[in-house]
């Protein structure tokens, strides 16, 4: 809850300030944007928002205590309605004070109080499309990732089983060659050694 402001209040008594925060809230929600004074805009701002986050919850009860401050139902309907849904995504800051100048006559500081009702961000919609749209692709990205590496490795597995097959072939060929040689140096040995026992 916002603290109460120091001073005078804005009407003369406390009867009467509430009705008109209660007025300047029903006009601010009927035109969605009111020009008033800076110091009954800056009392009417957490006022207002106030409302549209009961608005927000959207119960039964939230409209009732609506209805308790703002008789008329046709301005609660569309608070409930359109200024709600069109909030829904906003954390907070539901208003806007600008200010305008001195009005003419008493030269009291004038402002234009209006509902924020543009979408949050540009830049966070876009990363919101973005990071659902990523989300999307993950799961076949994931799927196409997992098939992928199972084909490389059929691939691999036959380019290794091609090459092996290669070397054995000639290490095959070589291998009963080397056993022939094998089998004909211990008889050139025997032949040998007859020879030196002949003689």
């Amino acid at each position: 809850m916002p603290t109460p402001t120091k001073g005078p209040r804005l009407g003369g008594g406390p009867a009467h300030e509430r009705l008109m925060l209660a007025n300047l809230a029903s006009a601010l929600f009927e035109h969605k944007r009111i020009t008033t004074t800076v110091t009954k805009a800056k009392r009417l701002k957490p006022y207002a928002e106030r409302l549209v986050t009961f608005a927000k919850r959207g119960d039964l009860a939230s409209r009732r205590r609506v209805l308790g401050l703002i008789s008329n139902k046709g301005v609660v309907h569309e608070l409930f309605t359109d200024i709600a849904q069109a909030v829904e995504n906003r954390d907070g800051g539901y208003t806007r004070i600008t200010k305008i100048g001195n009005r003419k006559g008493d030269n009291a500081p004038m402002a234009v109080i209006e509902l924020v009702l543009e979408p949050v961000s540009a830049k966070q919609a876009v990363v919101a499309e973005a990071t659902q749209a990523a989300a999307a692709a993950a799961p076949a990205a994931t799927e196409e990732a997992a098939e992928a590496p199972e084909a490389e490795v059929t691939e691999t597995e036959a380019a290794e089983t091609e090459a092996a097959e290669t070397e054995e072939a000639p290490a095959a060929e070589e291998a009963p060659a080397e056993e022939a040689a094998a089998e004909e140096a211990p008889a050139e040995e025997a032949a040998a050694d007859e020879a030196k026992d002949a003689k």
